[in-house]
Formats: C-alpha cells, sequence, structure tokens
C-alpha cells in the first residue's frame, strides 16, 4: 500500500459521498483521489486525510 494511503480507514471511505452530488465515489489508488463519476471531479487525499472540498477537486476531462 502506498505511504500516502497510510491511515486512511477504509470504512470511512466506504461512507463518503461527493459533497457536489451525493453520489458514490470510487477510490483511484494510482493517483491517490476519490473519484466522483457522476460530478466529474477527483478529490486529492493528502496525509491520509480525504479532502473533501470542489474547489480543490480535480476535474476529470473525457
Amino acid at each position: 500500500m502506498d505511504q500516502r494511503m497510510n491511515g486512511v480507514d477504509p470504512k470511512m471511505l466506504e461512507l463518503l459521498v461527493c459533497p457536489l452530488t451525493s453520489g458514490r465515489l470510487t477510490l483511484d489508488r494510482e493517483r491517490n483521489e476519490l473519484v466522483s463519476e457522476k460530478a466529474k471531479l477527483a478529490y486529492p487525499i493528502r496525509d491520509g486525510i480525504p479532502i473533501m472540498l470542489v474547489s480543490e477537486a480535480r476535474k476529470i476531462e473525457d
């Protein structure tokens, strides 16, 4: 497991939803992000903490 992921509680990740759409998130381990397909946003995980702010999210291009 990536060192940046250490400390992230898997149960917490199951409970988190996109703050914009309230939709499901998927974990992208390679980029260390939580992805909302519905909103086309990727929320970063920094030091094991998901940053669930739309202003901090990366836009996903098709």
